[in-house]
């Protein structure tokens, strides 16, 4: 085109439209990018150095169309207008009529600077510049560009096309119009924009990559195996994926660079890269894109996983554990009652016994409840409520404990309250009665030391609500017994939970590795960066997680979070684990959460 094409800047300024993209590297996350741009109508022009990369971007493209026809999102006419939009260069050359230019080339900054550089020699003077980035420094990209005003980062999720959220980053150079017209684009674009200022991971991967690296080091440790690190953040925390599996999917060598970005500026060690993550990059062995990382593929690119050296036998021949036919929990709560459930459904004598026998038979009543509304949802027969309700028996004493086969404890998250007990279970559960605790968060030894007998007291961790949740962390103390740790996993096998083995130290598995995560968000809160409302989006939208961190937070409760994050920095000593000033502030003011009508949000009063 020639300059009589030049868009009227005047028009531009007001209300730019950005009709015209450019994509410049046509990976992944390029072509991702372009499908939502050709099915909004907009004109793109795909360019790549490769082209057989090029010719990819366009086969996905027609793959992808083609999929939408078929489940009726597109008409075969809206689809043949979409790829006439897409059209692909080798040339950064034809960028020069865009409004809009967004590069995703590979995360490497002298690569991205020769691009912002050979496009100022290319592009209009008011067309924007956009890069994907989401561990490099837009502010640096842009002082080092010949108009920084224009620059900006506008970061899109993978895969593009199903995630909503779009975080755009704005520098302390970056003229407002071009924030605005991005952010609009977006909207129109069906996505969830948020704006976000400049700083390696932004929001979402701010909070994630930590995460993730905390993950990688727990199972550098050799703390738990890569399966159950995953199986407990997926059934724990009702995650997409497990950490490991989406470093794999992320590329570990991508992981470990937005987290070198990371540390570089927090100096938190909860950034400094976990050493297996080098390893596993400088070895080649960079996930599902090389075929292998955490996990082994069945070819490079593949999603599929194989078994390898490291894959858990089919079956546990460790030990054939103790028979089990009665067993007794106590506690009177939501949590002792939602055990006692679980075991009865499963065909388990249960005694449960609390302080005194009308507290247990209340918390029977309310097992009742839970189990007829079970039946009103049609998920059980009125037969099977009154066989589990009839395996109930409800007692005043542990001394109703004498021939249970199993003892489970969900007490108060109290030390002194739990050794009480445990001495007591010590005194009347016969003999190779395996004794355990449901504790989220205080050492189980401290409680098998209360008791003559350590080598039978195990953790159960079950998560709340029991009968939902398909989550129970099995935790060995030094001293427990191998025939004990057998016996609770077919227990946990028999009333259909998932064991996942891990040591018996502070957060298990699932609280070491959500609360720091939990506890960063409030730290970005507290820093200004974002607002709540923005971070809950940006991890359901940009993470796929099923509650934002302060939804969760509020919900757990303030006082909790605080507890296990005081615990979390007592046993690992780590200055990033330091419980946030504003969590301990909100406890102080016994703003607890949902549970107290105020937390980080305020809730309507319950009638």
């Amino acid at each position: 085109m020639g300059p009589q094409s030049t868009p009227d800047l005047s028009t531009q300024a007001s209300s730019p439209s950005l009709s015209t993209v450019a994509i410049v590297g046509l990976g992944t996350m390029g072509t991702g990018i372009a499908e939502v741009l050709t099915r909004a109508g907009r004109e793109v022009i795909g360019i790549d150095t490769d082209e057989a990369a090029a010719r990819r971007a366009v086969s996905a493209l027609e793959s992808a169309t083609a999929r939408a026809v078929q489940r009726e999102r597109l008409t075969e006419r809206e689809r043949q207008d979409a790829l006439a939009r897409f059209r692909t260069f080798t040339d950064l050359q034809a960028a020069a009529d865009a409004d809009l230019v967004i590069e995703v080339v590979p995360e490497d900054y002298e690569l991205k600077r020769q691009v912002f550089a050979a496009l100022d020699a290319v592009v209009r003077p008011d067309t924007i510049l956009a890069t994907g980035t989401n561990a490099l420094s837009v502010t640096r990209l842009a002082a080092d560009s010949q108009r920084p005003e224009r620059v900006l980062g506008v970061h899109f999720f993978n895969p593009a096309p199903a995630m909503k959220l779009v975080e755009v980053v704005s520098s302390v150079l970056t003229a407002p119009t071009a924030v605005t017209a991005v952010t609009e684009l977006a909207r129109d674009l069906g996505k969830d924009p948020i704006a976000v200022g400049d700083r390696p991971g932004f929001v979402a991967d701010g909070l994630l990559f930590g995460y993730l690296n905390q993950a990688a080091a727990m199972y550098e440790s050799k703390y738990a195996t890569r399966e159950d690190i995953d199986a407990a953040m997926q059934l724990g925390c009702g995650l997409p994926m497990g950490p490991l599996a989406l470093l794999d999917l992320i590329g570990v060598d991508t992981a470990r660079t937005v987290l070198e970005a990371m540390y570089a500026e927090s100096q938190d060690r909860l950034h400094a890269p976990a050493p297996i993550l080098g390893q596993l990059a400088e070895a080649g062995l960079t996930g599902r894109k090389a075929g292998r990382g955490f996990y082994t593929y069945d070819a490079p690119g593949s999603a599929t996983v194989v078994p390898d050296a490291e894959s858990p036998a089919a079956a546990d021949e460790r030990s054939a554990g103790r028979p089990v036919s009665g067993v007794g929990v106590a506690g009177s709560g939501t949590m002792a009652s939602g055990i006692a459930e679980v075991f009865a459904k499963a065909g388990y004598k249960v005694v449960l016994a609390a302080r005194s026998l009308e507290k247990a038979e209340k918390a029977k009543a309310r097992i009742a409840k839970s189990l007829g509304r079970s039946v009103d949802k049609g998920r059980m027969a009125a037969e099977a409520r009154d066989a589990a309700l009839a395996a109930i028996t409800p007692a005043g004493s542990l001394d109703a404990f004498a021939d249970v086969d199993l003892a489970v404890e969900a007490v108060a998250e109290d030390l002194a309250v739990k050794q009480e007990l445990f001495r007591t279970l010590d005194k009347v559960c016969k003999p190779g009665a395996v004794l355990a605790t449901t504790t989220s968060s205080l050492p189980v030894v401290a409680c098998a030391r209360a008791t003559s007998r350590p080598q039978d007291v195990i953790g159960m961790h079950f998560f709340n609500p029991a009968p939902a949740m398909k989550l129970v962390e099995v935790v060995r103390t030094v001293l427990t017994a191998d025939e004990v740790h057998a016996t609770v996993r077919a227990v946990c096998a028999k009333v259909r939970k998932h064991p996942v083995d891990c040591g018996d130290r502070a957060g298990f598995i699932v609280n070491a590795l959500l609360f720091p995560y939990l506890n960063n968000a409030i730290k970005m809160v507290e820093e200004h960066y974002a607002t709540l409302d923005e971070i809950d989006a940006a991890m359901k939208l940009g993470g796929g997680y099923p509650m934002g961190p302060f939804e969760l937070l509020d919900v757990v409760g303030l006082d909790v979070s605080l507890a296990i994050e005081k615990v979390l920095h007592a046993e690992f000593r780590d200055p990033g684990l330091a419980p946030a000033p504003l969590l301990e502030h909100l406890v102080a003011a016994g703003c607890l959460g949902r549970k107290t009508g105020r937390g980080f949000r305020e809730y309507a009063a319950r009638r």
